[in-house]
């Protein structure tokens, strides 16, 4: 029998803002695959473990902070939850918004949104407001909203409840390796992940629970790459719409993880994401959008530089699953082969011999 019901109610609740009188809203999430990826262990000589969230509930990270978040705004008497989004937090807030009996509104920029994370939104019963602007737009007015609005704010900006939520996946990578990584490389675009990840490594580390810290390895995608920069872009450009982010709400935070861990944050090309994303499915077997496989193209990118010392124990966050858009997965494949209803037609076509 599965004893697993959600990060609230597990072992990791000590290390969560919440008390005996919040309700537990969860679609347990969490206890998420640390899958060994022997093709890329085996090119870096290193052990590459990849940290599969897109087995979330709403097949994203989010999850982990929107179950906190949500639980949070139900013990407050809130009726009305809202997020900007470019996608994964919009699925996760109306998803948990549900799941509490509370209403939820989503502000996403026209056309910027893949259309199955849209789906899950609408499928959930959020209201969606399309806005004729960047994610940076759409959060500038989410924030205004709740500043003079009776609604609560869920994006990571700020918000304490969603960071504490997703510093658990640190806590169990370091439970499941039974030490801190070497290097964790992941993507970045808002900036709260890579927080949210470092801040787990720091509180398990004061904790006594690992020996060492990580270096925190981010890759923003080249055209929204601000935090490369060094200044805000005004018009970020990127096929992996989850980290299409010119302004990050963390910035910070994430500068602080980079800072604090002696790690880096660089850029990755579209075309170094399209290759790590196909190498995922066809040596991994692991189908992630393009954003979430910005950790993956990163981490090449550095090796094929000499940059990645061997022997190494390396974790790479996959941030969301696949089927979340669908469309950049058709765009990037040969067209099915079509053949006659015969066997003899379809092993002439996959070059069978008798």
């Amino acid at each position: 029998m599965n004893s697993w019901h959600g990060l609230i109610d597990s072992d990791y609740r000590r290390w969560l803002p919440v008390t005996d009188r919040t309700p537990t809203v969860s679609l347990h999430e969490g206890n998420t695959p640390l899958l060994r990826s022997a093709h890329l262990s085996g090119l870096t000589a290193c052990d590459v473990r990849l940290k599969i969230e897109g087995a979330n509930p709403t097949g994203s990270f989010k999850d982990r902070g929107m179950t906190v978040a949500l639980s949070r705004a139900a013990e407050d008497g809130a009726e009305l939850v809202i997020c900007a989004s470019t996608g994964n937090t919009s699925a996760s807030a109306a998803a948990y918004a549900a799941r509490a009996g509370l209403s939820a509104a989503v502000l996403v920029p026209r056309g910027g949104v893949a259309l199955g994370k849209l789906g899950q939104a609408i499928r959930y019963g959020a209201r969606i407001v399309e806005v004729d602007g960047t994610f940076d737009a759409c959060l500038r007015i989410a924030r205004e909203l709740a500043a003079h609005h009776p609604v609560a704010l869920v994006n990571s900006v700020g918000n304490e409840l969603r960071l504490a939520g997703q510093r658990t996946v640190a806590y169990e990578i370091v439970d499941a390796l039974g030490e801190a990584p070497d290097i964790h490389c992941l993507p970045v675009g808002n900036g709260g992940n890579v927080t949210a990840t470092w801040q787990g490594y720091r509180t398990y580390h004061s904790a006594g629970r690992a020996r060492r810290l990580p270096r925190m390895w981010g890759f923003q995608a080249a055209g929204a790459a601000p935090l490369v920069h060094g200044e805000p872009v005004s018009r970020p450009e990127t096929l992996a719409s989850a980290i299409r982010v010119g302004n990050p709400a963390t910035w910070e935070g994430a500068i602080t993880a980079r800072e604090e861990s002696g790690g880096l944050v660089a850029a990755v090309t579209d075309e170094q994401i399209l290759a790590a994303y196909r190498l995922l499915g066809r040596r991994d077997g692991v189908f992630v959008e393009p954003a979430s496989a910005a950790g993956v193209a990163g981490l090449l990118d550095h090796h094929e530089r000499g940059l990645v010392a061997p022997g190494q124990s390396i974790v790479i966050t996959l941030t969301g699953n696949g089927l979340k858009d669908q469309d950049a997965a058709l765009r990037d494949s040969e067209p099915p082969t079509r053949t006659g209803a015969a066997a003899s037609e379809v092993a002439r076509t996959l070059s069978l011999t008798p």
